[in-house]
């Protein structure tokens, strides 16, 4: 499922039209977007949690090249899913 699916499928569901469906949904991610940046974690009840977790600094290899590269320390986007939709994939 795309976005553009997702928003499709919002509108349909609700009988709005496409242009508020996709206001919503893009106001949502906007706002899971904003608390990670926070710092802050996102609990959706029932469906999962979204952090973000600190990456630590390490020495890579460039593929190509062979050469070791540094890759500096960074911040990375995590999803845990919840328990209500595990169940729901068994």
């Amino acid at each position: 499922m795309t976005k553009a699916d997702l928003i499709d499928s919002v509108a349909k569901r609700h009988e709005l039209p496409r242009p508020k469906a996709e206001e919503i949904v893009n106001g949502f991610f906007d706002d899971i977007v904003a608390a990670l940046k926070n710092g802050d974690k996102v609990n959706v009840s029932g469906f999962g949690t979204f952090s973000v977790s600190q990456r630590k600094g390490r020495m890579g290899r460039n593929p190509k090249t062979g050469e070791s590269i540094e890759i500096a320390p960074s911040r990375a986007a995590k999803f845990k899913a919840g328990k209500i939709l595990k169940d729901s994939l068994s």
